[in-house]
């Protein structure tokens, strides 16, 4: 899977846009570490993974956003870091 952060692929034509995709890690307490890599690697693996399953080439546009909630459920802020981008495929050479 090629990943970029702009809205080109170095070396490859866009064909057609699939569509915008989103994944999101679990919540989590504010500040806290994951046990692997860190909150955005995890994001990005999650959104490859709904890529693959569009039959995706590529996702381009990737950018990631923090949400957070405080909730008299949850005794520590909340928050999950989701990874979104557009899933495209690109032409064969």
């Amino acid at each position: 899977m090629r990943i970029s952060f702009t809205d080109e692929i170095e070396d490859g034509q866009v064909v057609y846009s699939i569509g915008r995709i989103k994944a999101a890690t679990a919540w989590h307490a504010s500040g806290a570490q994951p046990e692997s890599g860190d909150w955005k690697d995890i994001a990005l693996r999650a959104l490859i993974r709904k890529a693959e399953d569009f039959e995706a080439d590529a996702i381009i546009g990737v950018d990631y956003e923090v949400d957070g909630v405080q909730s008299d459920l949850a005794p520590v802020p909340l928050q999950r870091v989701a990874a979104t981008g557009i899933a495209v495929k690109l032409k064969r050479s």
